[in-house]
Formats: structure tokens, sequence, C-alpha cells
């Protein structure tokens, strides 16, 4: 199981990102699960994920994030199938 302490926040070129998005895009339509690779680890996002976007604006910045949210259970752990990875 992967360190439940990790928390990282990489930057990619353009072009990755929409590379990303346009996969991620496909999985959520699907209603299935998929692998996303981050900063060098893959993770396994189950298709009961939940999705939100979060806008926080102060100091003079405005960020707006996506999120996938979902609770750890032996299925979310299950290395079984393959998904693409975005």
């Amino acid at each position: 199981m992967a360190d439940a302490s990790r928390d990282v926040e990489r930057f990619y070129s353009t072009s990755e990102v929409v590379a990303k998005l346009r996969r991620l895009a496909d999985a959520l339509e699907n209603e299935t699960p998929f692998r996303i690779q981050i900063a060098g680890e893959r993770i396994r996002v189950p298709a009961r994920a939940e999705f939100s976007v979060e806008h926080e604006r102060g100091d003079g910045e405005e960020e707006i994030e996506f999120q996938l949210k979902w609770t750890l259970t032996e299925e979310s752990d299950d290395e079984d199938g393959e998904q693409p990875v975005v």
C-alpha cells in the first residue's frame, strides 16, 4: 500500500496536462477505474471516486483545483485489471 502521508504537487507542460485531462475525461465518462501517474507514482482511482472542483482566492492569487476523492478499501487496492495510465 502507498504511504498515506504523501502530499506532492507536480507541474506539467500544457501538452502533458491536455493529454492527462483527455484520458481522465474518457475514464470518467465511461465510469471506469483508471490509473494516473503523478511525480513517478502510479495511483489507481476507482470508478466510485467523487469529483469536485475547488476555487480559492486570496493574497492576489486565484486557484482552481480539480479533485478526485475516495476511501481506501480492498477494492481500490486490487491490482487486477488494466486501466489506462493518465
